[in-house]
């Protein structure tokens, strides 16, 4: 590849980058969840991730204290971490949840924009 070339995929992948710690807290934020219900939540809405991307990931959504977890039996085999919301990852999804707002309609004005255009 030459290196003046843009590479889309390099974008796109940073743009779902960009929002999966805000997809993830938005999932648990439904209630407690098991890594497995995380990705096919993911996958439902068209967010493709793999486990080797969430449990780093995870990881440190708890390390900073956005995230804990308890240990629940499993019926279908060993137990299952469920994830929860800490009371500061509440807040920082409200304020991303703010944020995806406001920068949402200033890329929807640019969108109608570009489409009037064209």
């Amino acid at each position: 590849m030459k290196e003046n070339t843009y590479n889309l995929e390099n974008t796109q992948a940073q743009m779902r980058k960009g929002t999966l710690d805000f997809s993830i807290l938005l999932i648990i934020s439904e209630g407690k969840v098991y890594a497995g219900e995380i990705i096919t939540k993911l996958i439902t809405a068209n967010i493709i991730v793999v486990e080797g991307t969430l449990y780093p990931l995870l990881s440190r959504l708890k390390r900073v204290g956005l995230v804990s977890y308890e240990w629940k039996e499993s019926k279908a085999g060993p137990p299952r971490k469920y994830y929860f919301l800490t009371k500061e990852g509440e807040g920082v999804l409200k304020s991303l949840l703010s944020t995806w707002s406001e920068f949402n309609t200033s890329i929807n004005k640019l969108i109608k924009k570009y489409e009037k255009g064209n």
